[in-house]
């Protein structure tokens, strides 16, 4: 009877844990993995695409999300967006900026300039609340390097050698792309909306994007997927801006490591060479001859 009874814990223990397996596998559904121009080593940001997904953050994104850590010059830089300073300065100046105190003491809004950052849409937390309805929207500074998911095995082995790190844009895309119909056994909460890829599947943000609402004018398809894929590589070099200028010392750095490993290794075998070949100590010499 023990024994019966210890196999039917058993298979009972065994039947949960795929239960508790299944679940959590169902949760933790990962993203599709994109083609991303900056992957790899070698990568590189597209200048057109990050204007595309500026002009998205610009026009949708603006409206609840800030990136309080990127400032107006930084679309000028090398390996970004590759605006001019006269493009950047007009678009600084579209933004109000909070400035002062002035000369009776008192704070103002002024047109920005290249050197501000980017103004955030709600003067605070309790202000951003109180107009979404008790929500706070993330701030998109380094939103693509702040999300992620987990690959799994053998993923994650792939990827320590690929050096693979764009699960954020992966991410990002897989939410703009992951609204759906809820099914019927789901029950949303008030004021949410279902999306395949969110933890939870319940997020509070309604679908941002939709078919045509982003006028491009590059002749590049107006679609929710191509939109995902601008906005995340803008977030992504958002988030990392030095993407390009990083990747670049590294390779400059990989070529140094491995010429200065050939010459210590050269130099050893000369070192080693004329102590292992030195003439008087080759001279034979007879036995009295060695020290005891």
């Amino acid at each position: 009877m023990k024994r019966h009874h210890r196999v039917a814990v058993a298979l009972a223990l065994a039947s949960a844990l795929c239960g508790a397996g299944s679940a959590m596998a169902q949760e933790a559904d990962a993203p599709p993995r994109e083609r991303w121009s900056f992957w790899g080593p070698f990568g590189m940001y597209n200048p057109a695409q990050l204007q595309r997904g500026f002009k998205i953050y610009q026009e949708v994104c603006a409206n609840c999300h800030g990136i309080k850590l990127l400032s107006f010059r930084n679309l000028t830089e090398p390996g970004g967006p590759g605006f001019s300073e006269a493009q950047a300065a007009s678009i600084a100046a579209s933004f109000q900026v909070q400035d002062g105190p002035n000369d009776q003491g008192k704070m103002f809004k002024r047109p920005g300039k290249l050197a501000d950052f980017f103004p955030p849409p709600f003067a605070n937390e309790q202000a951003a609340r109180a107009a979404l309805g008790g929500k706070l929207p993330p701030d998109m500074s380094t939103l693509a390097k702040a999300r992620s998911y987990e690959a799994g095995f053998p993923w994650f082995v792939f990827d320590a050698f690929t050096m693979y790190q764009e699960e954020g844009p992966d991410y990002i895309h897989a939410i703009i792309n992951g609204y759906t119909d809820a099914p019927p056994d789901f029950t949303l909460p008030p004021g949410g909306q279902y999306n395949k890829y969110f933890p939870g599947h319940a997020i509070g943000m309604p679908k941002p994007l939709s078919d045509g609402q982003v006028e491009y004018t590059d002749g590049t398809p107006m679609t929710v997927d191509q939109y995902g894929r601008d906005i995340a590589a803008f977030l992504m070099w958002a988030a990392e801006p030095t993407l390009i200028a990083r990747k670049r010392l590294g390779f400059q750095v990989m070529i140094f490591l491995i010429v200065f490993t050939g010459l210590l290794y050269f130099t050893k075998k000369r070192v080693w060479h004329l102590v292992l070949h030195d003439r008087e100590l080759e001279k034979p010499r007879a036995p009295t001859e060695y020290p005891t």
